[in-house]
């Protein structure tokens, strides 16, 4: 269960800071070709009265430095600031978390998602969000509870029946993760985050070429994050034997 990477917000409150030299959308377009250069520039501007705007650009550019914490604790204090509308408030929120698991603490990520959740109840993305805290932390309840609410609002989202039934096999409700994946493939055949789950579980009862099978569809999928995950999975494996005549 991996972090979302999170972009620049469109919040109008951002937009009126700006120093004589340096506006919040020059701050952004600086994070992506010297991120070290809009750091340091982002840094001076907020000294100087760049306010929130500042801050923020501050926090993308941490992030594209990968210094995650550092980047999240700027987000959570963003999110804090009451002059902004709820779900504003929420939306930094939500991106503190996904900088948090980005730096690999969960539970700092799952106070940033609740935080997020407070303004915005029920949230599906923040919900999928806050289950990947909850399993990194090996809070495969949690993680179950908060994908369960979002499915209940969107019963033909693949990606979260994927994600809970990684949760439910990790808490050995393998009946009902297994549920879970062929509702995912029913409506996305071929779906390459089902197959690979679909390939951990036949692995894990034996099967090992019906495994092998659903990692290779995966990792012929195109470049993605699962077809990255099946790829590993093979390589474990090792190559595969032939059959004598």
């Amino acid at each position: 269960m991996k972090a979302r990477w999170f972009a620049a917000l469109t919040i109008a409150a951002f937009l009126p800071a700006a120093a004589e030299d340096m506006t919040y959308g020059d701050c952004v377009a600086m994070v992506s070709r010297a991120p070290q250069t809009a750091e340091q520039r982002a840094h001076d501007w907020q000294t100087h009265g760049g306010g929130a705007a500042a801050m923020h650009c501050n926090a993308l550019a941490l992030t594209a430095l990968k210094r995650y914490a550092e980047a999240a604790r700027v987000l959570d204090a963003l999110s804090r600031n009451r002059e902004f509308a709820a779900a504003n408030r929420a939306e930094l929120a939500d991106q503190a978390g996904n900088a948090w698991l980005l730096a690999g603490k969960g539970s700092e990520a799952a106070q940033s998602f609740s935080a997020a959740l407070n303004e915005t109840p029920n949230n599906i993305g923040m919900l999928a969000d806050r289950s990947r805290a909850r399993a990194l932390m090996k809070d495969w309840r949690g993680a179950d509870a908060d994908l369960s609410a979002a499915i209940l609002q969107d019963q033909d989202r693949a990606d979260l029946l994927v994600l809970r039934a990684s949760a439910r096999w990790a808490m050995d409700r393998k009946a009902d993760a297994a549920t879970d994946i062929v509702r995912a493939l029913d409506l996305y055949p071929d779906y390459p985050p089902a197959l690979v789950e679909r390939g951990k579980m036949k692995y894990s009862a034996g099967d090992t070429a019906g495994a092998r099978n659903d990692w290779k569809k995966a990792a012929a999928s195109g470049p993605s994050g699962a077809a990255e995950d099946a790829k590993q999975f093979l390589s474990q494996l090792g190559p595969e034997t032939k059959k004598p005549q």
